[in-house]
């Protein structure tokens, strides 16, 4: 298919500003890593595990009903998993630029267990669960003493996938076990900042513990105020 000019400049419009700015800032880091790199660029590849959550207004007044339930109703984070690649960058012996693609499982979750006084044996237990999948691209600033390693900065990604799941259930019998696509209820694209400390040692392995802090609103429709939270904690390789 011949190339369409107009097509493209259509294509190109509809990425967010704040994308645009972030990969030519990208680009431009990375052309100057590049080019006053001392040492040869290297490959590292990760994966771990999650704990993600949301944090805001939304979630702070579900909190408040919480309270109010008297610890009938728990929220906690998500346990998930990521993985991914990163090309580290020297400029210098202690410093290097370190941008990098992971896939990551984030969410948030909702438990509830209730009874009747004087008669336990009716209980009745829900979970709600919000499992949602984004492609990380971090461009982090990295410095490295004698092995020990500390990393910032900032970080655009995308959202792959977002399902609710429900459960609900009492006397031992499933009364409820539904998974409904909501990835239409979020925004496509999230900010964020992310740090953290890792170590690299002589053989080649690492490992990194991180935190992101979004600061962008999850919810598409702006009917609620919550960003994405994340702690995650890493074995690599560099090659």
């Amino acid at each position: 298919m011949p190339f369409c000019f107009p097509c493209y400049r259509t294509t190109i419009n509809h990425v967010p500003y704040f994308m645009k700015r972030y990969f030519l800032l990208f680009a431009s880091f990375a052309f100057a890593g590049i080019s006053f790199a001392q040492t040869k660029p290297s490959v590292s590849v990760k994966a771990g595990v999650t704990y993600a959550g949301l944090q805001g207004d939304a979630v702070n007044s579900v909190n408040g009903l919480i309270d109010f339930a008297n610890g009938a109703i728990t929220t906690g984070s998500k346990p998930g998993v990521f993985g991914g690649a990163s090309v580290n960058i020297p400029l210098s012996k202690e410093f290097s630029i370190e941008p990098g693609v992971f896939y990551a499982q984030k969410g948030y979750e909702m438990r509830g267990s209730f009874s009747v006084k004087g008669a336990e044996f009716l209980s009745a237990n829900a979970r709600a669960q919000l499992n949602t999948s984004y492609i990380d691209v971090p461009v982090l600033a990295k410095v490295n003493l004698s092995g020990l390693q500390l990393f910032a900065g900032p970080q655009v990604s995308y959202l792959a996938d977002a399902k609710l799941r429900t459960r609900a259930g009492a006397l031992g019998f499933n009364i409820i076990n539904s998974t409904t696509d909501a990835k239409n209820q979020f925004n496509e694209w999230d900010v964020a900042l992310t740090g953290g400390v890792g170590y690299q040692f002589g053989n080649g392995v690492n490992i990194t513990a991180a935190y992101d802090h979004g600061l962008s609103r999850v919810d598409r429709n702006r009917n609620f105020d919550a960003q994405n939270r994340a702690f995650k904690v890493g074995l690599g390789f560099k090659f």
